[in-house]
């Protein structure tokens, strides 16, 4: 059986979910094949950290690329909302503690960096950092961004998804991609018994994006661990990032711990390891998660990449493709931006050939 779209994108996370809303709303018909569910490859396993600064703390390309998607945020999220989507976001901002005295010097002149860029940005003694999130241990000081925040990755997906489908966008899930062919003006997707067709394709696969076509991109898994914890104690009101994890408080009173960094190739598993490694750092940074009550562990694949850098745009010998790919740990925060780029590369080049 065949099906004919305008435009095919192989992958369903947060990244896929993004560009074909992007791309159904600009007038054309997505088709969305996903291998699992919707959200259920790195996206599940994301803490949805809004902080550019923390994680792209440098003049360079992933920075300019960060903050600008930053920027688009608030207005990503109300034109969700405005279609009723319920989706938990919060600039609820950043604290980020010093450890020992070089790491206090260090992040006392990231404050100064950050306000030279435009931004609010405090370095707060150990006193000022127990007097606003009093259950944290900041011995040496803080930072603090009160810009920064987080958004609830599996409910930004869904409702990224939802919206997509409600501008014409069809989802497929459970499309296992056997094979991609492309003559230069169309492209062929065989998954199972059906072929989707179109005259672009859009790889948003994630970890396995470089698996898709020959000469595919060099993008490797890494692994992320991230526990969820349901506290007990004062609520926590930021996230809060030490040097071995970071913690994100929910509305509903869980806490999410993460990350770690595994080069495990395309191991899923959440170990024993891993999940203990949080649970150390979490009880380091916040002495009252001992008495936390453990909900669950997840693990994910970040697609990485060579310079750290995504790769969007089109395959050089190819150009029928496109990716969309190799976000690392920024994928939530990069979605905007990237289904932006993917959009206007498509609309305003759809000749490219």
């Amino acid at each position: 059986m065949a099906h004919d779209c305008d435009v095919i994108v192989v992958g369903a996370g947060i990244i896929g979910c993004a560009v074909a809303r992007e791309l159904a709303r600009a007038g054309m018909r997505p088709c969305i094949l996903e291998a699992r569910e919707a959200g259920a490859g790195a996206t599940q396993a994301s803490a949805g950290m809004l902080v550019p600064y923390i994680e792209a703390p440098d003049d360079g390309g992933l920075h300019t690329l960060a903050v600008r998607s930053f920027q688009l945020y608030d207005e990503f999220i109300s034109e969700l909302r405005s279609e009723g989507a319920d989706v938990e976001y919060r600039r609820c901002g950043t604290l980020q503690v010093a450890a020992d005295g070089a790491a206090a010097t260090a992040l006392a002149a990231q404050a100064a960096w950050i306000r030279s860029q435009g931004l609010e940005a405090r370095w707060l003694t150990r006193a000022e950092a127990a007097a606003i999130e009093p259950a944290a241990r900041a011995p040496e000081g803080a930072l603090l961004v009160p810009a920064h925040g987080y958004v609830r990755a599996g409910q930004l997906t869904s409702a990224l998804l939802e919206s997509a489908k409600q501008h014409g966008a069809e989802f497929f899930p459970h499309q296992h991609v056997q094979q991609i062919t492309h003559d230069g003006s169309r492209v062929s997707v065989t998954a199972g018994e059906m072929t989707y067709r179109a005259s672009t394709i859009v790889i948003a696969a994630g970890s396995w994006s470089g698996l898709m076509i020959n000469d595919g991109p060099a993008v490797s898994p890494v692994r992320g661990q991230l526990v969820r914890l349901r506290w007990h104690a004062r609520p926590i009101e930021r996230v809060l990032w030490s040097g071995h994890c970071y913690i994100v408080p929910w509305l509903d009173g869980t806490l999410l711990v993460g990350a770690t960094m595994e080069e495990v190739g395309f191991d899923e598993r959440a170990t024993v390891d891993g999940v203990a490694s949080l649970l150390d750092a979490a009880r380091a940074l916040l002495p009252d998660a001992a008495d936390a009550t453990f909900v669950e562990a997840r693990a994910g694949l970040r697609p990485s990449t060579p310079n750290g850098l995504p790769i969007i745009g089109r395959a050089p010998d190819h150009p029928s493709v496109i990716y969309a790919t190799g976000h690392y740990r920024n994928g939530v925060l990069l979605a905007p931006i990237t289904a932006k780029m993917v959009g206007e590369l498509i609309q305003r080049f759809p000749d490219s050939r």
